[in-house]
């Protein structure tokens, strides 16, 4: 293999191994030989359809965007790594001096330069360049591997303690029992949720979310025939209120409804079952253009938010719930894979399960050269 290889895509279901130049650093980067990375949903999104909204594929692009490393290459004006050190890796990289960024909400910034966003490169290759700042020191009892699972944990705390800014002994309804929800109830819990509600279409799912970190699941029924969505999800919302206790107001109440599915109806049934001056976080990404029930949404002035990536304080903050054994990554992680079986990886993750049956909740491809079964 080549110095530098990396897994590209050229175009809508077309993967390649490309030899790539061994990148430049500026002065305050570090070159961090990548040794983990897991799949997200936007990598194969990238793969199936080329497009994720406005972000296009128009020329070749490396996947990847969930990962850890050890740091090969320090620039000069780096001062707090040093080549050796075992880092996770926050994938963007901001402008710092627009008003989002100055305001302390840099994944705002309209300049970020996001691994594997088009046009951007992703970091599904031997080595990739980064801001020091960027790189986060992995505590002696976390893997590499838990490293690359930060970036998912990342966005779980955005939206859960962030955005939401949840309380101790508050309720939660989570909608989407896959990597991002899953991850969702285990900050919330560690967060201290009194209650912690897992609802998905999947009774596998939820039997693993009952295990992991819900207190309690939810199955929704299916659709009756000729049913408009809005309608589904008025039945939808009132059964899971009988089935669960929960009213509109009061200690029984959903303090807070979290989507991370970004279907329709879930959509709809959390604004439906969210408590009077409650609040709503929309984490899962879905159609563009949805119908919602605004008029309920008004009346109880819920608190509706969007939660898009990560922020300050947020990987530091995951990092210190898996330190401290708060957060458990270590279940989620279902294959693993190593760099020249990428394309596997991939098919894997899109079909939802591997040859043998078992189904994906997160793959792991192991950098080049780096077993899968060495977690590092």
């Amino acid at each position: 293999m080549s110095n530098n290889p990396s897994f590209v895509l050229r175009k809508v279901e077309d993967v390649v191994y490309e030899e790539r130049p061994i990148p430049d650093i500026k002065d305050d980067e570090v070159l961090v030989a990548v040794k983990k990375t897991g799949i997200c949903g936007s990598d194969v999104h990238y793969l199936v359809h080329g497009r994720i909204g406005d972000f296009v594929v128009e020329k070749p692009m490396v996947l990847g965007h969930e990962s850890a490393g050890i740091v090969y290459k320090v620039g000069k004006k780096v001062k707090k790594l040093k080549e050796g050190d075992r880092v996770a890796m926050e994938p963007g990289a901001t402008c710092r001096v627009c008003d989002d960024c100055k305001r302390g909400r840099y994944e705002l910034c309209p300049e970020i330069i996001f691994a594997a966003t088009p046009p951007y490169d992703g970091t599904l290759a031997r080595y990739y360049p980064i801001p020091a700042d960027l790189c986060y020191k992995l505590p002696d009892n976390l893997t590499l591997e838990d490293g690359a699972m930060m970036e998912p944990l990342s966005v779980a705390i955005h939206s859960v303690a962030n955005i939401a800014q949840l309380k101790t002994n508050q309720s939660v309804v989570i909608f989407g029992a896959g990597p991002v929800g899953l991850l969702c109830m285990a900050v919330a819990r560690a967060l201290g949720a009194s209650r912690v509600v897992a609802v998905d279409i999947v009774p596998s799912r939820l039997e693993f979310a009952k295990g992991y970190a819900a207190t309690d699941t939810y199955l929704p029924p299916k659709p009756q025939e000729g049913e408009s969505r809005l309608t589904y999800s008025a039945r939808n919302a009132k059964l899971l209120m009988e089935q669960l206790g929960i009213e509109e107001r009061g200690p029984t109440g959903v303090d807070l409804v979290l989507d991370a599915s970004g279907a329709e109806v879930s959509v709809q049934t959390g604004i439906l079952i969210a408590k009077h001056g409650g609040t709503y976080v929309q984490v899962g990404m879905g159609q563009a253009d949805i119908q919602i029930p605004l008029t309920t949404l008004l009346v109880k002035e819920i608190n509706f938010k969007g939660s898009f990536r990560y922020g300050p304080g947020d990987y530091a903050l995951g990092i210190a719930l898996v330190a401290q054994g708060k957060v458990d990554l270590k279940p989620l992680v279902t294959h693993r894979f190593s760099f020249d079986q990428a394309v596997q990886a991939f098919q894997t993750t899109r079909t939802g399960k591997s040859e043998d049956g078992k189904p994906v909740i997160k793959a792991v491809i192991s950098g080049p050269d780096v077993s899968p079964d060495d977690l590092l």
